[in-house]
């Protein structure tokens, strides 16, 4: 799989009213780009980022715009299945 490396976000009025919607913050998005935990590719060629923030598990969707370079196109509490994905690397990594 390929490794996603996140050098920087592009912020817009756009993406930034529409994660407000679903309650995350650019601070969580940001703090997830760092840390991605799990990652895959999603439809029209973005991808879908998987982290923690805290006891939240958010789920960013990313369109690349150039190397190292994303455009988060929305965040959201992660999905059950996303929540299992992270549940069982965490419990992989104590092991």
């Amino acid at each position: 799989m390929t490794r996603i490396v996140i050098k920087e976000l592009i912020w817009n009025k756009r993406n930034l009213e529409h994660i407000k919607k679903h309650n995350v913050t650019v601070d969580e998005v940001e703090s997830i780009a760092r840390k991605i935990v799990v990652h895959k590719k999603a439809k029209q060629g973005r991808y879908s980022i998987v982290g923690r923030v805290g006891s939240r598990i958010i789920t960013v969707i990313i369109n690349r715009i150039g190397p190292g370079i994303y455009y988060p196109v929305t965040a959201r509490d992660a999905a059950k299945k996303e929540r299992k994905r992270i549940y069982e690397k965490e419990k992989k990594q104590i092991s």
